[in-house]
């Protein structure tokens, strides 16, 4: 199993749902950055399970950093962020084992590990992996935003509640995301926020479960970030995103909506503003050629309703090769888009900056 991704820096995934620990080891960090454990902290409460609309599985996520850091400013050498699992229950699964849950990694685990993995939680392919994803991103964000970029997210779509747009005006934009980064349940629309939480909470009370799409945008990038073809801005932050749980479509700008427009509709005709070439419209989210243009990247992710339900379903024992009526037990989220959309935000916040070391990479990416 390759668990380990990037560039210039790179993170190595480790750790299991039900195991003692899981963690991160993020490597190529310039030297003498501040980390703001506080801001970690934060970063990691908005990825807990809260209320009803989330798994009853509550976890500290303490984060400790026992590498790389030193006096509070990282070291450039490999800093590793360690989770310890608290909160297990193990025994819901050794009732199932074996008995493949559909939409999950269950099936395609044991084709690719023979039944050496562990299939507690899910074992490596859990959601539980995407805590210390979050406290590395906290990290890239902190870096970028000492720059002046900023990432954020809000929940566009949840089933049949759809929120307001990200607007297209860059100061509005940026006000958007500092916002969104403070919520706990990020909507742009305070009455959305209800209605979707109530559908979410219907869901749950039905043993069932939603998905929906997050609106990103990243703002405050230069222009040149990027390579024309297989290291493009598109392609970069689409292996990361597709990388998170339940993934399952990423557009970026129009994107599908592409299909339904002509050239001439399609295209962000340019202009002078403020002595900078800056482009009418955004169709495009900020990227021509694999390269950033300088305006916001807009980036839609599609989640999909969480697998794990309570309604009975028909499935197969793997070990037994014979058909069975499965019924999972444990603690599972209804929906994780609301849990989900601090997670893109840390795997673009990677993305961003490793596509940015590249284009520093003859002067060297300095902190200060």
């Amino acid at each position: 199993m390759k668990n380990n991704i990037g560039t210039n820096i790179s993170f190595t995934l480790f750790g299991e749902s039900h195991g003692p620990a899981i963690g991160l080891v993020l490597d190529g960090l310039p030297a003498g950055f501040p980390i703001d454990m506080k801001r970690i902290h934060q970063d990691m409460e908005k990825r807990k399970a809260k209320g009803k609309i989330s798994t009853q599985r509550h976890e500290g996520d303490e984060v400790q950093i026992v590498s790389g850091l030193f006096q509070g400013k990282t070291t450039g050498t490999a800093l590793t962020i360690l989770i310890t699992n608290e909160n297990t229950r193990s025994k819901d699964y050794q009732k199932t084992q074996g008995r493949l849950r559909p939409g999950h990694a269950d099936f395609t685990a044991f084709e690719k590990y023979h039944g050496f993995q562990d299939y507690r939680g899910g074992g490596h392919f859990s959601g539980r992996l995407t805590a210390p994803i979050v406290a590395a991103g906290s990290i890239c964000r902190q870096i970028l935003e000492a720059k002046g970029v900023y990432i954020g997210s809000h929940i566009e779509q949840l089933y049949t509640c759809k929120d307001d747009a990200f607007s297209s005006d860059i100061e509005v934009l940026t006000q958007q995301i500092q916002a969104m980064n403070q919520k706990e349940f990020a909507t742009l629309s305070p009455d959305i926020a209800q209605a979707m939480t109530q559908e979410i909470e219907e869901a749950a009370s039905q043993g069932d479960s939603l998905g929906g799409i997050l609106e990103s945008a990243i703002v405050g990038l230069p222009t040149g970030i990027g390579e024309p073809a297989f290291d493009s801005v598109e392609s970069v932050l689409s292996h990361l995103l597709f990388s998170v749980p339940a993934v399952k479509g990423v557009s970026f700008g129009l994107g599908f909506g592409f299909a339904q427009v002509k050239g001439s509709q399609a295209n962000d005709d340019f202009c002078m503003k403020d002595g900078n070439i800056v482009t009418k419209t955004n169709h495009n989210a900020g990227i021509n050629g694999g390269i950033t243009n300088g305006m916001p990247i807009v980036i839609h992710t599609v989640v999909k309703p969480t697998p794990s339900i309570f309604k009975e379903q028909d499935s197969v024992d793997y070990i037994k090769k014979e058909d069975v009526s499965l019924q999972i037990q444990g603690r599972h989220d209804p929906c994780i888009i609301h849990r989900a959309r601090v997670v893109v935000d840390s795997v673009l916040a990677f993305g961003i900056l490793d596509l940015w070391m590249s284009k520093e990479a003859t002067g060297g990416f300095v902190c200060a």
